[in-house]
């Protein structure tokens, strides 16, 4: 399968091979009897989505590798246990036989994908023809709700950002430091969330709602996998970090608390505060998160976890620290991006500096006038910019709102120009407006959004 150059080169990434570019190839490869195939991820709940996709009749190999990161993508963008495949009986075999048997990386999906997330075995079926499945599609409105004293807070990998208002007067909006990722006691945890709410609270003369965002996937509000967690044991996990939200409920007078995922919070905050839908919102945070509101203003059970969907399809692409797998987003659209551009910028840190410090050095570095910096945002608006144009093969996209701390400051400016560049020279056809929300908004509005998430 051809891999190609982008057209407009990151500064500092000579080797990035773009999924879009290589998608687009592909498609336009099959030649004149290209084979259609289909694809349908089910979910828990009984949604089922199809895909219909074309593949060459003659390339096996090629249509192994298309497959492979096509299916790779749309487990972590759409979200699934079970997933169909109306196509050539060996290539559905070769996949699921040799690829997700036997490959580490694709056990992580399956693990995650199945008992983690769904309850249940992970599993590829071969479905021709009227063995494929009817796709069934479930939307639900999110937040939109106003009135009455609210506490949200927004929880990423480096601060937690609480906010409160009352009858929509903003009444508390500050940020907490934390450090999540390698603490191994809950208990961490537990105080450092319970102490943002507290402090939002105080502000209030009462709580009638708690609004949280946080970066995972939560179900009935109750993470099921989320990576500020992942220095916990699995049974302290479940004990004491999966009640969490309903004790704080109880703590609370049994007032309602919605949690929801951080992108999906973002494009509510994007729909909202630009009053439009088919928004994709992404929030450039510790990872990635992103999240989509559809043409009627509900979001999808899709779980948008673009943080681990390929981008960049060179084999020697970085990998995730996580999933392990190469190329996926997180590595590309996040402060881990910043982190892994220092050294082709020319720019270094004391070892024992975080990744958020690093990138608040960067930040001031750029407002220094170092050039260096601005290589870093051309780069990662390189990026953006072709993995926008390969996420609208996936989503109907109108608006793309970008929020989170990487796009803070004049680099956001420079990340925003860059990816439209890219999509005016490669993707014309694209309409996308991609916004970037004022300076206070970049860093509470994920915060203010989730204020909206429950009903009183």
């Amino acid at each position: 399968m051809e891999l190609i150059a982008p057209s407009i080169a990151p500064s500092l990434d000579g080797d990035f091979r773009p999924a879009a570019l290589a998608w687009r190839a592909f498609a336009h490869s099959t030649g004149a009897r290209p084979q259609p195939i289909r694809i349908a991820i089910e979910q828990g709940d009984g949604s089922t989505y199809a895909f219909s996709r074309t593949i060459s009749r003659d390339d096996i190999a090629a249509n192994l590798r298309f497959l492979e990161r096509e299916i790779r993508f749309l487990l972590w963008a759409v979200g699934g246990f079970r997933i169909w495949l109306d196509a050539p009986e060996l290539l559905v075999t070769l996949l699921r036989d040799y690829l997700y048997r036997y490959n580490a990386n694709r056990l992580f999906d399956q693990e995650v994908m199945g008992p983690t997330i769904y309850g249940r075995p992970c599993e590829i079926v071969y479905a021709p023809g009227g063995q494929f499945p009817a796709p069934r599609h479930v939307t639900v409105p999110l937040g939109r709700h106003r009135g009455g004293c609210r506490v949200a807070i927004d929880k990423g990998a480096s601060d937690i950002k609480a906010y409160a208002e009352q009858d929509g007067v903003t009444t508390f909006a500050s940020e907490f430091k934390w450090d999540p990722n390698p603490q191994t006691d809950p208990a961490y945890h537990q105080a450092h969330i319970r102490q943002a709410i507290a402090a939002a609270a105080a502000t209030l003369p009462r709580v009638d709602a708690i609004g949280v965002s946080s970066a995972g996937v939560y179900i009935a509000n109750e993470p099921r996998i989320a990576s500020l967690f992942r220095g916990l044991t699995r049974e302290a996990f479940a004990r004491e970090i999966v009640p969490l939200y309903h004790r704080i409920r109880e703590e609370y007078g049994g007032i309602p608390v919605v949690v929801a995922n951080d992108g999906a919070v973002s494009a509510l905050a994007g729909s909202m505060s630009l009053n439009r839908n088919r928004v994709l919102g992404v929030a450039f945070g510790s990872s990635l998160a992103a999240g989509y509101v559809d043409s009627a203003g509900n979001i999808t059970t899709w779980l948008d976890e673009l943080a681990f969907a390929p981008i960049d399809w060179n084999p020697r692409a970085p990998a995730d620290e996580w999933s392990q797998d190469r190329g996926c987003g997180v590595q590309y659209l996040s402060q881990q991006a910043v982190n892994r551009l220092l050294g082709p910028a020319g720019i270094s840190f004391p070892a024992g500096m975080g990744v958020p410090e690093r990138l608040e050095q960067v930040q001031a570095l750029h407002r220094q006038g170092d050039a260096r910096t601005a290589r870093i945002y051309q780069t990662i608006g390189v990026y953006f910019g072709y993995a926008l144009a390969h996420y609208a093969n996936y989503y109907d996209i109108g608006t793309v709102l970008v929020m989170g701390r990487v796009t803070t400051g004049e680099g956001g400016e420079i990340l925003l120009e860059t990816a439209n560049a890219v999509l005016a020279a490669d993707f014309p056809h694209l309409q996308i407006d991609i916004r970037l929300p004022d300076e206070a908004s970049r860093r509470v509005g994920q915060a203010a959004a989730a204020a909206s998430l429950p009903m009183i």
